[in-house]
């Protein structure tokens, strides 16, 4: 990671004993990581991995290396959801069909996805104050779960 000696080295190396140690004395691999995948922070970017195309950090290359090659399929992890995701939940909101007799059949609104008004950014930092993924609004960013932003008025 670095010339020997340096911070960055030294802390990589004690995180790795602590891993180490964490997993010797029998804390799961799943709950490791889902704890340090998709964590955000420099130096991040495309690898040559065809199966992690992008990394957002080092633990986040590495934990959801370790999950592809020692974890089953349904125990991978996934990515934190994102405002683009949110809204597509919401087209898969039922309503109920006005045309049928009761009115208790229900049937998915298709257009709560064509209404989607912004796109979720990949680089868009987390709100401090609710932990949701924020939306960019002008030169700054706007949590559009809590309405808080990123220093700007």
């Amino acid at each position: 990671m670095s010339k020997e000696g340096t911070v960055i080295s030294g802390l990589l190396d004690a995180f790795a004993t602590a891993i180490s140690l964490a997993l010797q004395y029998g804390v799961p691999l799943e709950a490791l990581v889902k704890k340090f995948s998709h964590m955000r922070f420099e130096p991040a970017g495309i690898t040559s991995n065809p199966q992690i195309r992008f990394a957002q950090s080092i633990l986040d290359y590495v934990f959801r290396w370790m999950a592809l090659k020692f974890l089953p399929a349904d125990k991978q992890p996934t990515p934190p959801a994102t405002v683009t995701d949110l809204a597509a939940n919401q087209a898969d909101v039922t309503q109920p069909n006005a045309t049928a007799g009761t009115g208790s059949t229900l049937e998915p609104s298709r257009h709560a996805a064509q209404s989607q008004s912004f796109q979720g950014q990949v680089d868009a930092p987390i709100c401090p104050d609710c932990g949701s993924m924020m939306i960019r609004s002008g030169s700054c960013y706007k949590c559009f779960n809590c309405g808080s932003t990123s220093g700007c008025s």
